[in-house]
């Protein structure tokens, strides 16, 4: 019943995809979301962990792109400064800003992981496209209004999850 909600992999952080593991799947890109998932979702700017784990990336030849439902503003402050390409206002779970970020990269769905901390949106919109998917922990205990809603949706899912035996993040602990 959950399958189109669920990732491949659940992981704490982003600090866990490495460089090694996204090249033994075969992953030469990553479309991630923005907010909770790389930095607060009241955050404007780069910590200095994520700016170096986006260089890891790029030193190790993979392609990376933001996705976000966030606004043109909030996306650019984050995503310029690192020379990052982005799409921002992105409507996930709808599929058209997936298709816009592996054109972007030119790289092919089965070559590219998306990373997000929403099941109902990065998830789920992903899993529809046949992407790779990994769902991040958020990084804040704290959501925009929009997302307190998804995340009352996930608790259920997680919940269900749960009574299936299937592991998330949240047994990681």
């Amino acid at each position: 019943m959950y399958n189109f909600l669920l990732p491949k992999e659940f992981v704490t952080s982003v600090y866990e995809i490495t460089a090694e593991k996204l090249k033994k799947l075969g992953i030469k890109g990553i479309i991630t979301d923005l907010d909770n998932t790389l930095i607060e979702w009241d955050r404007h700017d780069a910590t200095e962990e994520i700016a170096h784990w986006l260089k890891e990336m790029e030193d190790a030849g993979i392609k990376v792109i933001i996705a976000s439902n966030n606004n043109e503003e909030r996306v650019k402050r984050f995503a310029e400064p690192l020379g990052i390409p982005f799409i921002f206002k992105a409507r996930k779970p709808l599929g058209a800003a997936y298709l816009a970020a592996l054109k972007q990269i030119k790289l092919d769905r089965k070559e590219v992981v998306m990373v997000g901390d929403q099941l109902l949106t990065d998830i789920m919109g992903a899993n529809r496209l046949k992407l790779y998917t990994i769902l991040v922990r958020p990084v804040a205990e704290s959501d925009g209004m929009v997302t307190k809603f998804n995340r009352f949706v996930e608790r259920r899912v997680f919940n269900s999850l749960k009574r299936r035996g299937i592991k998330t993040w949240e047994e990681k602990e």
